[in-house]
C-alpha cells in the first residue's frame, strides 16, 4: 500500500537474534582495534562531531523472498517479500574513522563483536557507514540506537546494530552467523560463503497476492526494484507469465543500492492472467527466473532468492501466489 520509495521509520522492517537491547547512549562506547596503528575509543557525542554523509540505501534481509523459491502455497508482498525497506541514512563513513587509526597492511577485513560479521577490507573502505540517523531522526531502539554498521546493497545481516566493536583482522573471523547461519546451502550438499550482496529483484506491490481487483477496466500495477550492485535501470512487466514483456515506466530517481518505484497501465478483460516483473540494473544484471534459481540453489536455499514473483489473477479478479 505504501508509494514511492521511501520507508517511514515506524514501518520499516524489524529482525532480532536477542530482543532489542535498553541502552543508554552516554555509557555507550565504539572501538576500534586489531590490526591498527593506534587503538580509538568512541563515544556517541564524540562521533556527532565528525562530518556526516547522507545516502538513501535500502535494507533487506537475506532470507526475504524465500517463500517464492520454496513454493510455500499463498501470501501477499507483504508476508512474502516484506523484509526490506528504504530509507535515508545518514553517518559517518567507516573509511574516515579506519583512516584515523591507520590501518596496518596485514589487515584483510573488519568485524563486528556480539553479532560478529567478517567485512572485506576493500567493502569497508568503500561505502559502509557507522550510521547515526535515520530519515533525519536518530536511529531508532529497534533499529540499532544509538549506531548501527550499514553497508549497502549487502545482506541485512552484516549492517550490525548496536555497534560496540570493529577489529581490524588478518582473515575472515569465521564467525557463527557466517559458517552455520547465513550460507547459501546448495543441491549437491555444499554450502557458498560470504555471498553478500543482495542480487537484482522487483516485485509488483499492486496488484498483488490476496488483493482483489474490483471489475474490468484499467489498473495501475506499480511496485519496487532494487539490487546491491547498482541502480535500476529498466523494469519490464508481463501479463501472460513471462511470454512478454513491455517496458515500465520509472516513476522515482534511480538511486545507487535503493528501492526504485516503477508503473504501467494494464486492461484487465476479465480473463485469467499471470503478472510478472523483471528488472535490469546498471551492471546489466538481469532478474533471474524463478525457475533458474531453483535449478541453481535448490529448494532448500533460505537466504538469497531474488527470483520473479508471479501473482496469478483469475476471472473473479482475486490476486495470489503462484510457482512459474
Amino acid at each position: 500500500h505504501l508509494q514511492g520509495v521511501i520507508t517511514p521509520n515506524s514501518l520499516h522492517f524489524e529482525r532480532h537474534h536477542a530482543g532489542v537491547p535498553d541502552i543508554d547512549p552516554a555509557g555507550h562506547k565504539l572501538v576500534i582495534n586489531g590490526l591498527v596503528n593506534q587503538p580509538l575509543v568512541f563515544d556517541y557525542e564524540d562521533l556527532l562531531k565528525y562530518p556526516m554523509v547522507s545516502k538513501p540505501y535500502f535494507l533487506e534481509c537475506s532470507g526475504n523472498g524465500r517463500a517464492n523459491t520454496q513454493s510455500l502455497p499463498g501470501g501477499s508482498a507483504q508476508s512474502i517479500h516484506g523484509l526490506v525497506s528504504c530509507s535515508e541514512w545518514t553517518g559517518i563513513p567507516l573509511s574516515t574513522l579506519l583512516d584515523e587509526a591507520g590501518v596496518l597492511p596485514a589487515a584483510v577485513g573488519a568485524d563486528a563483536a556480539s553479532m560478529g560479521r567478517s567485512i572485506p577490507m576493500d567493502k569497508a573502505l568503500d561505502d559502509v557507514l557507522v550510521a547515526l540517523f535515520q530519515n533525519g531522526e536518530p536511529v531508532r531502539p529497534e533499529q540499532g540506537y544509538p549506531m548501527r554498521l550499514f553497508v549497502p546493497g549487502w545482506e541485512g545481516n552484516i549492517s550490525v546494530k548496536w555497534l560496540t566493536q570493529i577489529k581490524l583482522v588478518s582473515e575472515p573471523a569465521q564467525f557463527r552467523d557466517e559458517t552455520s547461519k547465513y550460507t547459501d546451502p546448495l543441491p549437491n550438499r555444499q554450502s557458498m560463503q560470504f555471498t553478500f550482496p543482495m542480487e537484482t529483484k522487483s516485485l509488483i506491490t499492486s496488484p498483488s497476492g490476496e488483493m482483489t481487483l474490483p471489475n474490468t477496466g484499467l489498473y495501475k500495477v506499480t511496485g519496487i526494484a532494487w539490487s546491491g550492485a547498482g541502480s535500476i535501470q529498466r523494469v519490464e512487466v508481463s501479463a501472460d507469465g513471462g511470454r512478454t514483456y513491455a517496458d515500465a515506466l520509472i516513476e522515482s530517481e534511480q538511486w545507487n543500492k535503493a528501492l526504485t518505484r516503477f508503473s504501467i497501465p494494464w486492461e484487465w478483460n476479465g480473463g485469467d492472467a499471470i503478472l510478472q516483473s523483471r528488472a535490469t540494473d546498471s551492471a546489466g544484471n538481469v532478474q533471474l527466473t524463478r525457475e533458474a534459481v531453483v535449478a541453481d540453489r535448490g529448494t532448500n536455499a533460505f537466504y538469497h532468492n531474488p527470483g520473479i514473483q508471479s501473482w496469478a489473477v483469475n476471472s473473479a479478479g482475486e490476486v495470489t501466489s503462484v510457482a512459474v
